[in-house]
């Protein structure tokens, strides 16, 4: 199969999809890999090191008109579009519950769409968002910590206070794999934390391994009101594995927060979990509403692409072999992990909550294939 690695051009986006080692292990199953020149750049791979793994170098045309399967990290942006096709099969974060055009897009290219984010395991386990999730949960007070410094126009509160000074109180929103990393270095910086959930048993399991260091509530609306009244930073980790993220801050919640305090929205990928979030960019990657500063860069892991690229290599590779090796079709038929992952494929959507999301009809993965065979 002839596996293709596109260059990112989001803005400030500098990962890419599959490492000089990820490539050589293709090359050894007898694929052949394109990897568009510059894409590794920003990860610290160059071109030659793609091209001593076996990989060839080409051109942003060729990468997109000569593979069969295109390896990404992000998903396509409107400049794109142009370059979606029958034929091609995109494996890729897609997030497109949140994004309308671009569904729109991929329906109407007919494209195959295999999303990162929705690959789930038969234990309801999202490996493929697992290590973009630790990242952004890690980066997370990081970011809302550098926005509380008064030259930044927050609070002038340090998380983690000092001798004879309180804390900074953090309220994290979830407890899946963004929260309880968010957690973890927040506790690192020696902040009050407290985490609002719904599962009394995730509850349980974050109690034993947090050694009791964090507060747990059951997550309701009055209590994400209460919680964050106290704040001085707020974390969104909310997910629901392919749909929109839920609005659980209100607008008039956010006029009961601390002025100056700061909200890191992670969940701004799926469309925020605050009524008040958009997403930005690293380039410009705050805004205030009601007094709050609003972080919510919805590529927060591009950052730190070094880690990111090997983080998400690592995860990635097994199910590009399995695609390559199988043939799509082929692969989603026998890997029930990946057939979750399919998105759209050949004009038609089938996963339920991105149709939902859009009010656009749904079809069946099995209807979706036979007509594809057929």
């Amino acid at each position: 199969m002839r596996i293709g690695v596109a260059r990112e051009i989001k803005l400030q986006e500098h990962r890419v999809a599959l490492t000089p080692a990820g490539a050589r292990e293709l090359v050894q199953r007898g694929h052949d890999v394109l990897v568009e020149s510059g894409a590794g750049l920003g990860s610290a791979f160059s071109d030659d090191a793609y091209q001593r793994a076996g990989a060839a170098i080409v051109s942003v045309h060729d990468v997109w008109s000569r593979s069969e399967l295109l390896l990404k990290v992000k998903e396509p942006i409107e400049p794109e579009y142009a370059r979606l096709r029958p034929g091609l099969t995109l494996f890729t974060y897609l997030h497109i519950a949140a994004d309308e055009p671009l569904t729109r897009a991929l329906v109407g290219s007919g494209i195959t769409g295999i999303a990162y984010e929705t690959v789930e395991t038969d234990f309801g386990a999202l490996p493929l968002l697992a290590p973009m999730s630790e990242i952004a949960g890690r980066l997370a007070p990081q970011a809302g910590a550098h926005y509380l410094e008064k030259p930044k126009g927050g609070r002038g509160i340090l998380l983690g206070g000092v001798a004879g000074v309180a804390p900074g109180r953090v309220v994290v929103i979830g407890g899946g794999m963004v929260g309880y990393n968010a957690a973890v270095i927040a506790i690192g910086l020696g902040a009050q934390v407290t985490i609002l959930e719904r599962s009394v048993d995730r509850m349980r399991y974050l109690e034993q391994i947090l050694s009791g260091r964090v507060t747990l509530l059951m997550s309701s609306s009055l209590q994400i009101e209460e919680s964050i009244k106290d704040a001085d930073l707020v974390i969104g980790a909310v997910l629901i594995p392919g749909a929109l993220a839920p609005k659980l801050i209100t607008r008039e919640m956010l006029g009961g927060m601390k002025e100056a305090s700061v909200l890191v929205d992670v969940a701004i990928d799926q469309g925020g979990c605050a009524e008040t979030s958009r997403a930005t960019t690293h380039d410009d990657p705050v805004y205030t509403v009601d007094g709050v500063i609003h972080y919510c860069v919805a590529n927060m892991p591009g950052a730190v692409p070094i880690t990111s690229t090997r983080g998400l290599t690592n995860v990635t590779l097994p199910y590009v072999e399995t695609l390559a090796d199988h043939g799509v079709i082929g692969a989603i038929q026998r890997d029930p992990e990946l057939a979750r992952g399919v998105n759209v494929l050949g004009g038609r959507i089938t996963y339920e909550a991105v149709a939902e999301a859009h009010g656009l009809e749904y079809t069946p993965l099995d209807a979706a294939l036979a007509a594809t065979i057929a």
